[in-house]
Formats: structure tokens, C-alpha cells, sequence
């Protein structure tokens, strides 16, 4: 194998997955959307927005709509959220607790602050350099 051969290959392999993804995003977008989330019916407004992650990410968003076409997967909005929800609430009160605790230990184990410093005079400017007005 050549050197130029390998950034030729991945320079192919990344326009055939973008252009598969292209496929997947247009096809759910068109007629998947609606069945994934049915709060997205009618809303086609934000459709666009959702293209650049469908294209990066279509072989997920391609495993959960056959999921749900075949009847295994989540109904509706509400089936899913109840879990996120308790993880979303786990992690707010994780962070609540850990990022003060943080802020403190950081406060506390600093090193000599600029206050306790003894003050440094600058020497003064060479000949020729003008001070700020």
C-alpha cells in the first residue's frame, strides 16, 4: 500500500458513509420522524436542523426506527423519558453537590494569592517608550 493510497481510502470511506447518511437523514426526515417522535408531526420548521446529526449518526437513528417499525421499540415520547428523567436528576444533584465542594477545596488549597504577596515595584519604562495617558 502507497502513503497516497490510505488518505485516498479514508477520504472515500467518509464520502460514501455522508452519502449514505444523506439517504438515511432525507428518508427519515420524509417519513420517519413522525413515526420516531409523534410530536414532530406537522413541525417542519426544525426538520433542517436535525440533518447534520442524522447524517453523522444514521446508523443509530437507522437501528431505532427498524425497532420501532418492528413493534420492539419505545411508543411514544413518554416510554423513555421517565428514565432520563431520574438520570438527569441524579446527575443535577451530583454536580449541585460536587462543583461547590470543588470551588472550595480550590479555595482552600490555593497556593499565595495576589493580596498576601508583598508589592513588587516595575522598573520604569526604557527611554524613548511613551506611558499610557
Amino acid at each position: 500500500m502507497t502513503p497516497e493510497l490510505v488518505p485516498h481510502l479514508v477520504h472515500q470511506a467518509a464520502v460514501a458513509y455522508s452519502a449514505v447518511g444523506a439517504v438515511v437523514a432525507a428518508a427519515f426526515l420524509l417519513f420517519g420522524l413522525d413515526r420516531v417522535d409523534p410530536a414532530a408531526r406537522g413541525a417542519y420548521a426544525f426538520r433542517p436542523l436535525l440533518v447534520p446529526g442524522l447524517v453523522l449518526l444514521w446508523p443509530l437513528v437507522a437501528l431505532r426506527w427498524l425497532a420501532l417499525a418492528r413493534g420492539r421499540g419505545l411508543r411514544g415520547p413518554a416510554a423513555g423519558q421517565t428514565r432520563h428523567r431520574r438520570a438527569h436528576a441524579r446527575i443535577w444533584i451530583g454536580l449541585a453537590t460536587a462543583l461547590p465542594v470543588l470551588l472550595l477545596a480550590a479555595l482552600a488549597l490555593r497556593q499565595e494569592g495576589p493580596l498576601e504577596a508583598a508589592p513588587v515595584r516595575l522598573p520604569d519604562a526604557p527611554a524613548g517608550v511613551r506611558s499610557a495617558p
